[in-house]
């Protein structure tokens, strides 16, 4: 009996010293992008692209829950406007996007503070590309994940998590920019 203990023991012991022992060596950076091409001028894209409120129009997230709470400070549309939401519903949670940059017809540059459900900080942007009579968008972010919890990467696919309503985010986007 003893020996079984021990043997769980130093099992356990194991297994925990290899979930802080792996994160060491992975790298923190979470980086993620996904585009479309949309069938518009791109000056017609940067419109529904270009503020926070325009950003909502086409935001996945919204739809998770459209009773959401939000409030402004600055004047939207230029750096440093802010927005801050808060949902009870879980993929929505709670924080605030920040607009950091404004490069007209060509990319918008944010900072995503989140809050609930955990802490986390992220550079988000949406480049816009003149492409083959249209115009590619590519909406993604830029983050770190911190220590241990990098380990995660490993464990998760992030990216399929993700694909799903960036995805519906950027179908929107077309169908509003195109109609």
């Amino acid at each position: 009996m003893k020996k079984a203990l021990k043997f769980i023991g130093l099992g356990v012991i194991a297994i925990i010293a290899l979930f802080l022992i792996i994160p060491l060596f992975l790298s923190n950076d979470f980086n993620y992008e996904k585009s479309i091409m949309i069938n518009a001028p791109r000056s017609v894209v940067w419109e529904n692209t270009n503020s926070l409120g325009d950003m909502d129009k086409w935001s996945p997230w919204d739809e998770y829950d459209p009773d959401m709470q939000k409030s402004w400070e600055g004047t939207d549309g230029t750096v440093g406007a802010k927005q801050s939401w808060t949902s009870p519903v879980e993929q929505v949670g709670t924080g605030s996007q920040t607009i950091t940059g404004l490069y007209p017809d060509e990319k918008i540059e944010t900072l995503l503070e989140f809050k609930e459900p955990f802490e986390s900080e992220a550079q988000a942007y949406v480049v816009l590309t003149e492409k083959d009579g249209g115009t590619e968008a590519t909406w993604g972010f830029k983050s770190k994940m911190p220590y241990p919890s990098n380990i995660f990467m490993l464990l998760m696919d992030m990216e399929s998590a993700m694909d799903k309503d960036f995805g519906r985010g950027l179908e929107k986007l077309k169908e509003l920019s195109e109609g």
